[in-house]
């Protein structure tokens, strides 16, 4: 089986290329810094996401797609909606229109689980949820999802929707946007502050990486459209987060409280049971057991 990977260079696209090629895949990578993903046995395509020539010369002989690509962040994304839209929702449009026009009929998108629900009128939340999110990114994830659904009504594309709650693991990013518990673990063994917005208290359900990836695995075998949420289903709050990597790592953490943000909803768990009962897949990583190998990890880079 050929698979393309939009986005393959990136956090959670590394894990599942590894994934792939250990069930023997034939991989290509489009992504704007392919080049660099340090994998044999892959084909790099170095382009931008708008670049619809090289999107569909990357679909050429490909069966299935899986698409990780996002040009924004949740806590970035309300600053420029417009561009938001433009190099996500639009971007993906073309690309679905590029593979109906070339007969590709499989993919596997990565939405969010963290942002598409908006504020829970329950928890956990299981997919049949309310959506109303409160930032762009949140909205344009289900408005691309909504797109989804309608070329899966109207041209037998098969998608299958992923909402992941918030991916954790090594090789995430440490720069403050997006991943605190990266960031947290980056602030206890840099000395750097670690800003933290509002009390703390904001609980939120942590999944470690390569059960995101094997998720990705079960959707691409997956036979029909359908959406499912990828979580852990427990809450973990920041100030935990914090006192877990101070005592693990030894290290006292620089804390600047700020005040709260509007979009900050205070507590968000998934519910996981649709993807066990119709994917067969669960987490098999804890969040004490994740956190211990992630701060592992990053001590090994310092």
């Amino acid at each position: 089986m050929k698979v393309l990977i939009l986005g393959g260079t990136g956090f959670i696209g590394q894990h599942v290329v590894k994934k792939l090629l250990e069930d023997n895949c034939q991989v290509t990578v489009f992504d704007r810094h392919a080049d660099r993903l340090k994998l044999s046995g892959i084909e790099a395509i170095n382009a931008d996401f708008s670049d619809t020539l090289s999107l569909s010369e990357s679909l050429i002989g490909v069966d299935k797609v899986i698409h990780l690509i996002s040009t924004s962040v949740p806590s970035s994304s309300n600053k420029d909606p417009v561009s938001d839209i433009q190099g996500n929702l639009v971007n993906t449009v073309k690309l679905l229109e590029i593979m109906r026009q070339s007969g590709i009929k499989d993919i596997v998108y990565f939405s969010s689980g963290g942002t598409v629900y908006g504020h829970p009128e329950v928890l956990p939340i299981n997919e049949s949820h309310t959506n109303h999110p409160v930032c762009s990114y949140g909205i344009v994830k289900l408005a691309i999802e909504k797109y989804l659904h309608m070329y899966s009504e109207l041209y037998s594309l098969n998608a299958v929707i992923l909402r992941p709650s918030n991916p954790f693991g090594p090789g995430q990013t440490h720069t403050g946007v997006q991943g605190f518990i990266g960031t947290c673990i980056a602030a206890a063994l840099t000395g750097k502050p670690l800003t933290i917005w509002g009390d703390g208290s904001v609980k939120r359900d942590y999944v470690y990486v390569t059960d995101v990836a094997d998720a990705a695995i079960s959707a691409l075998n997956y036979s029909k459209s359908d959406t499912f949420n990828i979580s852990s289903g427990e809450g973990v709050s920041l100030n935990d987060i914090i006192q877990l990597v101070q005592n693990e790592s030894g290290k006292k953490i620089n804390l600047h409280y700020q005040e709260k943000r509007d979009f900050d909803i205070p507590e968000i768990t998934l519910d996981n049971n649709k993807a066990k009962q119709l994917l067969g897949w669960q987490p098999s990583t804890s969040f004490n057991d994740g956190l211990h190998l992630t701060l592992n990890h990053a001590m090994k880079l310092v």
